[in-house]
């Protein structure tokens, strides 16, 4: 599902979409410190221009672009790659950050912020296991799916489920523990890092994502059960 890449930087490409210059420098600025390919927009149709042309790994997105926002580009992006996305909000826009994450967004971060927290999050989510040598169990069955972990990729009879990054892991994380409820402070830990300090509510709009993709409705009854004061559970019936 995901192709390697033959021309790597030493910490990966990241485009900064910003319109406060002063800021997006000092976040390039870091990133490139520690070895990122970093490439900067200010607008957003710059931003999914810049996308398209860097095939990068992780977009950071400022939610206030000028032109086109980025609720918009994000929706835009996760119909043409499936680079992490980042998003950056007001610390008073909850509703963004809902509305960010519904679109597409990985994870996200409230203004103002430290960009050493930011580059630490943009590690984060790079950390996440997508190399080396796959797990035993490289493929899984689980009721009429197949997931194959070497691959990244999630089939449904002869279909290819068009998952992100976020809900791939998730269902990874699930299908590991069948019929096991996992709290969503345990998916946070498994899919984002142990690191990761935000509203876990980040996991219920992406599990939504995925239910739907699945075929499934919000409130469950399908492979993925919402146990109610815990979090969730793959079952296996």
């Amino acid at each position: 599902m995901w192709a390697e890449r033959t021309d790597h930087h030493p910490g990966g490409r990241i485009v900064v979409a910003e319109d406060e210059k002063p800021l997006a420098q000092m976040v390039a600025t870091y990133l490139s410190r520690d070895g990122f390919h970093v490439e900067q927009a200010h607008t957003g149709v710059q931003a999914l221009d810049s996308v398209r042309a860097e095939e990068p790994d992780v977009l950071i997105l400022d939610l206030g672009l000028p032109g086109l926002d980025g609720i918009e580009v994000c929706r835009r992006v996760r119909a043409m790659s499936e680079c992490y996305v980042l998003i950056l909000t007001a610390r008073s826009g909850e509703n963004d950050k809902l509305m960010g994450l519904a679109a597409g967004a990985d994870d996200y971060i409230t203004k103002p912020f430290s960009v050493r927290e930011l580059v630490a999050r943009v590690h984060a989510v790079l950390r996440r296991p997508r190399t080396g040598n796959p797990p035993q169990d490289s493929v899984r069955v689980v009721g009429d799916l197949t997931i194959d972990l070497a691959g990244h990729e999630v089939r449904r009879d002869d279909a290819v489920l068009p998952l992100t990054r976020t809900e791939f892991d998730l269902l990874v994380a699930l299908s590991a523990a069948p019929n096991r409820a996992l709290s969503r402070r345990q998916l946070i830990d498994a899919v984002w890092d142990t690191s990761w300090v935000g509203d876990e509510r980040i996991v219920d709009v992406h599990i939504g994502h995925l239910r739907r993709k699945l075929g499934e409705g919000p409130d469950g009854g399908g492979l993925i059960e919402t146990v109610r004061g815990v979090g969730y559970r793959m079952v296996l019936r």
